[in-house]
């Protein structure tokens, strides 16, 4: 991303997470704040857009964007039930879950870890959208670029010594590999009982011709932006990766998986298009 700028990227899936709230019924995500936090203009953009609601590609990726989202918040679900009371959104862009009213009684900590410039972006949006910060919430500036991960969480008032679950939507594609591999040692570090949602492109999908051209526009759209793709993984090779850093009950999903488990029986079939995405949850 651009120095002194927030996310394109982290502006544009909001708004994709929005439009579902507005377009698709039913919803595959529940996110009761996703239009207000866009802002006035955004939100009313989204609202009177026909491209977004109608063209049949964004509707796919509309649907792989909440499809990542529903399953990280339910694999936190079940690190919650492991006794995990703190919670990393690596990337958090303009993500609600700290916001949202839950029924769950029980303690969490969430930091929400981004660059400087798109975190102060997100605090602008909650301030002017009057969405409150509870005190649970910790902002923690960093680049993943840096290496300053650790001390920059510690800073923010995590404790590395206790459990934690990770969320890491949408980052992983825009980083160096030397950037992704120093945070999954820095995940691998944690202690039992910790777990991780993360997503990323795969690059065996991309054999077939049309995945050659279709990623290949998408990549230059996202360039343009400042925000280039530079990372992806061959088939198998990121859950053998986590197994050697001692990650366990690994389970990977693509486009197949995400729509028999989210958008099956649909009548306004809604569905991931692309078999380039996976996701991928693990724990310590």
């Amino acid at each position: 991303m651009k120095e002194g700028r927030p996310s394109v990227t982290a502006s544009r899936v909001a708004m994709l997470r929005a439009a579902h709230q507005l377009f698709d019924e039913p919803r595959v995500f529940d996110d009761a704040l996703a239009v207000s936090i866009l802002g006035s203009i955004d939100s009313e953009r989204v609202e009177r857009s026909i491209f977004l609601a109608r063209n049949a590609s964004l509707a796919g990726l509309r649907a792989w964007i909440v499809a990542r989202s529903r399953y990280a918040e339910e694999e936190l679900a079940k690190a919650r039930d492991r006794g995990v009371a703190q919670y990393v959104v690596l990337g958090a862009g303009l993500d609600t879950f700290a916001y949202r009213s839950k029924e769950d009684s029980r303690p969490l900590e969430v930091f929400e870890v981004d660059h400087p410039a798109t975190q102060a972006w997100k605090r602008t949006r909650l301030q002017e959208a009057s969405i409150p910060i509870p005190p649970s919430v910790h902002f923690v500036p960093t680049n993943f670029e840096s290496g300053r991960l650790v001390p920059d969480l510690i800073a923010g008032g995590f404790r590395p010594e206790e459990p934690a679950f990770f969320g890491w939507l949408g980052v992983t594609m825009y980083l160096t590999r030397p950037a992704i591999d120093a945070t999954l040692d820095v995940l691998a570090a944690t202690p039992a009982s910790s777990g991780l949602v993360l997503d990323y492109f795969d690059r065996t999908a991309l054999t077939p011709p049309v995945q050659r051209v279709a990623r290949g526009i998408m990549a230059a759209r996202v360039a343009l932006s400042g925000e280039p793709f530079l990372s992806g993984f061959d088939s198998g090779e990121l859950p053998n990766s986590l197994r050697a850093r001692g990650f366990r009950n690994i389970e990977d999903i693509g486009a197949v998986e995400a729509n028999a488990r989210y958008f099956a029986g649909r009548a306004d079939g809604l569905r991931v298009v692309s078999p380039v995405g996976r996701v991928l949850s693990a724990i310590r």
